[in-house]
């Protein structure tokens, strides 16, 4: 187990200077497409981030419970990803009973959460560097924020830019890649404060 990192540091590490979707790129597909609406970008980060910190947290107990005493290591990709799929199903149902517009907005990007590769990379993150329990839920809940703070910015610039001229051969994904370069930069400036190990 690695050395116990005082949780608000690792909190504030994975959002900031080890940012799973600006550091490490990790699930740009849903990012890019959604973050064009405000609402549906908030709801979806909401979404991630929940999924994040519950699949650490019970991904973490698979881990030190079954798949290490069983020696079951070469199934840990398989049941990481069941217990992604099965905790964004859950959560599906609750979005659908709960805010059926934010359900409508999401579309085909709630189920697909589901391989977002920016969970399952928390998670393996969690693995590789031998969190405690409260570290692996500290982690994914602050990757958990840190990818929906990333979306949240993107929306809100892309809202921005929509109002103001854009070159013709800058407009749609040529600027808001452009944008995301410059976000990717601006959290690097962070790295020298904090670094997740």
């Amino acid at each position: 187990m690695t050395p116990l990192i005082n949780p608000v540091t690792l909190f504030f590490a994975s959002i900031f200077t080890s940012n799973i979707l600006l550091s490490n790129f990790l699930g740009m597909c849903s990012f890019i497409s959604i973050s064009k609406d405000w609402k549906s970008s908030f709801g979806l980060g909401m979404a991630v981030t929940v999924v994040m910190t519950v699949t650490a947290a019970i991904s973490w107990l698979v881990l030190s419970y079954v798949i290490t005493p069983l020696g079951l290591e070469y199934l840990s990709f398989i049941v990481f990803i069941v217990v992604i799929a099965a905790v964004v199903q859950i959560l599906e149902m609750v979005i659908d009973r709960a805010s059926p517009a934010l359900y409508m907005s999401l579309g085909i990007f709630l189920p697909l959460i589901t391989v977002n590769c920016a969970i399952l990379g928390a998670i393996l993150f969690m693995q590789i560097r031998n969190y405690g329990f409260v570290q692996a839920v500290t982690f994914g809940a602050g990757s958990g924020v840190g990818w929906w703070l990333a979306i949240m910015l993107l929306a809100a610039i892309r809202e921005r830019i929509e109002k103001n001229p854009v070159p013709a051969g800058l407009k749609g994904p040529g600027i808001t890649m452009i944008t995301i370069g410059f976000m990717a930069m601006a959290f690097i400036g962070f790295s020298g404060m904090i670094a997740v190990q």
